[in-house]
């Protein structure tokens, strides 16, 4: 059985993150599954296909070092702006939607800030009848 398609709903983890995040997935590509739209690796923009993960603990990110070092050198956690720049990898190459390959559950997602993202509910669920 393959790995599941990622659609809008789908829940994130970031490394770094303090909460789960959901992926917002605009209906450009006109591609459902089970009714939702269907990712691509280009799914990627802050905030509007990557929402927050709460609180950022990764001190590559300027605001959680900054708070760290007015804290005396205690890990200081600040609100999570994703900072993804580069599409999710490695995608889905046998499957295009909107000519750019399909998001799966195995494709993870870089932040500038040193996370790595990854898909911890793809959205759906594939069900395996006998």
């Amino acid at each position: 059985m393959g790995c599941p398609h990622v659609c809008s709903g789908a829940t994130l983890q970031c490394s770094f993150g303090a909460a789960p995040a959901t992926l917002n997935v605009l209906p450009v590509n006109r591609t459902l599954i089970g009714g939702m739209p269907a990712a691509n690796i280009m799914d990627y923009i802050p905030l509007v296909n990557i929402t927050t993960f709460g609180m950022c603990q990764s001190l590559a990110n300027p605001t959680v070092a900054s708070a760290t070092a007015a804290a005396m050198g205690a890990l200081t956690p600040m609100p999570c702006i994703p900072a993804t720049a580069t599409p999710w990898i490695p995608g889905v190459p046998t499957l295009l939607l909107g000519n750019m390959p399909a998001l799966d559950a195995n494709c993870t997602l870089m932040c500038t800030w040193a996370g790595v993202i990854k898909v911890v509910y793809p959205g759906q669920v594939q069900m395996l009848i006998p």
